[in-house]
């Protein structure tokens, strides 16, 4: 989503800024528009760094009898550490 809004951030931006050629009292649409493409920029370096950073998972190990057959029942558990 990060990455898609920086994009958009930019497009827009960069519409604001070269294309529009109205004047607005109080309000510089082309300053705006540099403003959104910088955020944009902004926004989409960070999408692409946390999307690249490495994944820490942890894995378990868990060892039960099942009650009905009485054998050991080996399973295991991954966690992300990002929720993900």
């Amino acid at each position: 989503m990060s990455i898609g809004g920086g994009i958009f951030l930019l497009v827009v931006g960069a519409i604001m800024a070269f294309a529009f050629d109205f004047t607005v009292v109080g309000i510089d649409i082309q300053l705006i528009g540099y403003i959104l493409m910088v955020a944009g920029f902004l926004v989409l370096v960070l999408g692409i760094v946390l999307r690249l950073r490495p994944r820490r998972a942890t894995t378990s190990v868990v060892a039960e009898i099942d009650p009905v057959t009485g054998q050991r029942v080996v399973r295991r558990v991954d966690e992300d550490d990002r929720g993900v």
